[in-house]
């Protein structure tokens, strides 16, 4: 017992002594302290400096200097010339083998690490790397690299150092594309993976029951993967994360800064009172600071062992108002007899022996080639890192030195007599690391199959004592989390833990719509059309009847209306003006040509003939008001064969005057017995065949595939059309293109009769009254297919009037005006002196 505190007292007394010299004498030979001659190497890639110039400027490979201090890193550099120190002093380990180390800064970044690292790769005793067909011989610069801190430049090394299979091992390289051993062979590690530590972060949530969290990670290979693996992990645990964005990893950038702004404000407005921080130092330094300068309200901070107790983070101005901080730090614990070395070192480079001793060595040991390896450390006295001393990153630097050092002395065959003389190959070294197991103050360590020594961490807890910090440890994690809540209080009024759930009240007709795969968070998702929620409990919005609708955000559904041709439309009406209009002509033109009967004009437009067609005409006129009104099976039935029945019909009557004329015109030999059967009584006869045809080709659709009254229910969302849908389009075609090829007959037979000039031609009438009929159909199909469903009959209503206007205005009205308004014309002497060949 008075042992120890003779050694505090000894210790106080130094540190003492160092603050007075400290004053006094600014400059050290620190810089100096990082290469040292040995039987084997080890390399060192440490942080002692950050970044401060932008890497886009730089236009030539020159040396980038890093002049701010990164204390942490200056500490576990010491921590590696420490462990290395005590190992050359042990009688246990390595006996009579004298360990050497170059040690070098990485800046952070990995244009810096590349240096170094390729320095390490040169042949022992040059500056030179050997290209060679095979390295089983070739001798490296240094045995095994311990280092670097951050993955980023991890994975890049990993690639080099793996060629060469050199044993590195990392102190801090967490990323979970390092366990891949068939990309980075010969990497190993001191700390868990990412994967280690977003279990122990899910855990710790579930811990205290929050699921309504914000997860921000640092732009970088540790943020991004751990950031990723977490969410995962998270997510399948049924936590919510409401807000998840990457920090830039240079914040100082004007965009970036920007960039910092809009993640700040975005965390701010989702009210939750849990942010999960899985980043380096700087970026979180950069978010922190933002936060603090925006007066945000506190939160609880979950921290990675990146940053939970970095001095950059924890130096902030007013750091304590952001709330309360819990994080994880790797289990280690504290380096025994470290502060006391470090305590003697800094008191011996401010002495002027020691460090022209120190400036001498560096001169004789390749310093040229990449310089001072701390510049700015020189500047450095205890007191500026005294505070660091008790960092339990340094323990992992001191396990990692510990972890080559006892696969060197078993690849040695090294006894408790000592170690032979026998040269060692890093290669050589891959096959025991990998199984490596061994003790190291009373505590024992084995790299897994994943090349790390998976010790776990530790919980702690900030501590605000007056402005002051503490890290107080409230728990462990070594695959499950064990922690006492009670040390923890919380910035709340009363101390207790925040509340940090989400939920919603949704409105009736609404659901809860789970977001992700958890069902602790939900949006409020309004059911469809034609959809409906029964129940406020209903999870599901359940689908209407086919006869029924709903509109958006219902609770229950409703009798759709039907939809047809309504009589009072203004489509309807227009249509049946139109109808009546053709209507009153078609009568006055029958009613004219009676009159008329046994005049010269009448008879030679077909004489009873015609006003037989005037009829089946006006029958036709009538037809289309079966498409108004609510289809019926007799309706849909007959809509189609009345249709086309009176039409051919109407036809029929053409046709007779047709072969009449071409008979007259273009056939004059042939005897006269042939005219009798379209003149006279006989032409009734082919009148009667024709429309027989069309008779049977109606009975068949009729009774056969007649069209049915069919209801659309997907059309309309809230009304059900009703039409009539055909069975058979061949049927349909049948029907009507019998009535078309009479028509074409008739156009045939009367397109190509001439007329001497002034001569009245009866066949130019039945020319256009064909050509009338075949335009309408044309349009017809065309606005047919085009034309809303609902429209449809319409359309069809429309081409019809259209079709026997036509063939009022081509072939009868003409007629109409002579009987009228020209009845000097319709005389037996007139006519015959002027009617063409065409009579």
């Amino acid at each position: 017992m008075s042992s120890e505190k003779s050694k505090a007292m000894a210790r106080a007394l130094l540190l003492y002594l160092s603050f007075v010299s400290s004053a006094a004498h600014r400059r050290t030979c620190m810089s100096a302290q990082f290469k040292k001659p040995g039987d084997y190497i080890l390399g060192g890639l440490f942080p002692f400096g950050m970044n401060t110039m932008n890497l886009s400027e730089r236009l030539e490979p020159s040396v980038v200097v890093c002049d701010r201090l990164y204390a942490s890193g200056l500490i576990w550099a010491l921590g590696m010339k420490f462990a290395i120190d005590k190992i050359n002093n042990s009688t246990s380990l390595l006996p009579g083998i004298k360990l050497g180390y170059e040690i070098y800064d990485t800046c952070l970044e990995p244009v810096v690490v590349i240096q170094p690292s390729l320095l390490f790769l040169t042949r022992e005793g040059s500056t030179g790397i050997g290209v060679l067909c095979s390295y089983t011989d070739y001798q490296t610069r240094v045995t095994a690299v311990i280092g670097p801190y951050v993955s980023d430049l991890a994975l890049i090394t990993a690639k080099l150092f793996g060629f060469f299979l050199i044993p590195q091992v990392s102190y801090g390289a967490s990323s979970e594309k390092l366990s891949q051993e068939e990309y980075y062979p010969s990497f190993f590690r001191t700390v868990p993976s990412d994967k280690s530590q977003s279990k122990a972060l899910v855990q710790l949530i579930n811990k205290f029951e929050w699921n309504w969290i914000v997860a921000i990670g640092s732009e970088n290979e540790y943020g991004r993967e751990g950031l990723g693996t977490f969410s995962n992990l998270a997510t399948a645990q049924g936590i919510c994360i409401a807000y998840e964005a990457l920090i830039p990893a240079d914040p100082s950038a004007p965009q970036n800064h920007q960039k910092l702004e809009k993640i700040i404000k975005y965390i701010n407005e989702t009210q939750v009172n849990v942010i999960v921080l899985f980043s380096v130092d700087k970026p979180v330094q950069a978010l922190l600071e933002l936060w603090i300068s925006h007066g945000f309200s506190q939160k609880v901070w979950i921290a990675t062992e990146a940053w939970v107790m970095s001095d950059i983070v924890t130096s902030i101005p007013n750091i304590q108002t952001i709330g309360t901080v819990i994080g994880f730090t790797i289990k280690g614990g504290i380096v025994p007899g470290f502060q006391d070395y470090v305590t003697d070192l800094f008191a011996s480079v401010q002495q002027e022996s020691f460090c022209r001793a120190s400036w001498e060595y560096s001169r004789d040991a390749d310093s040229t080639v990449l310089g001072p390896q701390c510049r700015q450390c020189d500047n450095v006295s205890l007191p500026d890192i005294s505070h660091l001393l008790e960092n339990q990153q340094t323990y992992a630097v001191y396990v990692a030195v510990y972890s080559v050092a006892h696969a060197l002395h078993q690849a040695l065959g090294c006894t408790a007599e000592g170690c032979p003389k026998a040269t060692v190959k890093s290669w050589q070294l891959l096959d025991i690391m990998k199984t490596l197991r061994f003790t190291l103050d009373n505590q024992s360590f084995q790299m897994n199959q994943f090349h790390s020594t998976n010790q776990g961490y530790d919980v702690m807890f900030w501590s605000w004592q007056k402005n002051s910090l503490q890290y107080i440890s409230v728990g462990d994690y070594r695959g499950s989390l064990s922690i006492d809540t009670s040390q923890i209080r919380f910035h709340t009024l009363d101390n207790t833990k925040p509340v940090s759930t989400c939920f919603q009240r949704c409105e009736p007709g609404q659901i809860k719509r789970v977001k992700g795969f958890h069902l602790c968070c939900y949006d409020c998702i309004d059911c469809e059309e034609n959809t409906y929620q029964g129940t406020r409990e209903d999870l599901f919005c359940t689908e209407c009847p086919e006869h029924q609708w709903s509109p958006i955000r219902s609770t229950k559904c409703y009798d759709r209306s039907e939809r047809y041709l309504f009589w009072d439309e203004p489509l309807v009406i227009g249509l049946l003006v139109l109808m009546l209009f053709a209507m009153v002509l078609t009568c006055l033109s029958a009613v004219l040509f009676l009159k008329n009967l046994n005049t010269p004009l009448v008879q030679a437009s077909g004489g009873t003939r015609s006003i037989f067609a005037l009829l089946c005409l006006l029958l036709t006129c009538l037809s289309f008001c079966l498409h108004i009104g609510k289809p019926s099976v007799v309706s849909c039935m007959v809509q189609q064969p009345f249709y086309a029945l009176g039409l051919s019909a109407c036809f029929s009557t053409f046709l007779v005057k047709s072969l009449e004329i071409i008979l007259l015109t273009e056939f004059t030999s042939c005897p006269k017995s042939s005219l009798l059967w379209v003149t006279q009584k006989r032409a009734w006869l082919v009148v009667a065949i024709a429309c027989l045809v069309e008779s049977m080709l109606c009975f068949w659709y009729i009774y056969s595939v007649p069209a049915i009254p069919a209801s659309n229910y997907k059309l309309l969302h809230s009304q059900v059309l009703i039409g009539c849908r055909v069975q058979s389009w061949f049927a349909f075609i049948m029907i009507h293109g019998y009535t078309g090829s009479l028509a074409f007959i008739c156009f045939l037979c009367t397109f190509m009769v001439q007329t001497p000039a002034k001569r009245y031609n009866m066949a130019r009438g039945i020319t256009f009254s064909m050509l009338s009929y075949f335009v309408t159909w044309i349009a017809f199909v065309a606005t047919y297919s085009t034309v809303q469903p609902t429209q449809q009959p319409a359309a069809q209503i429309c081409s019809g009037l259209l079709c026997a206007l036509g063939l009022l205005a081509s072939y009868y009205l003409p007629k109409c005006y002579i009987l009228l308004f020209k009845p000097e014309w319709n005389t037996v002497a007139y006519f015959q002196l002027h009617q063409g060949g065409a009579s």
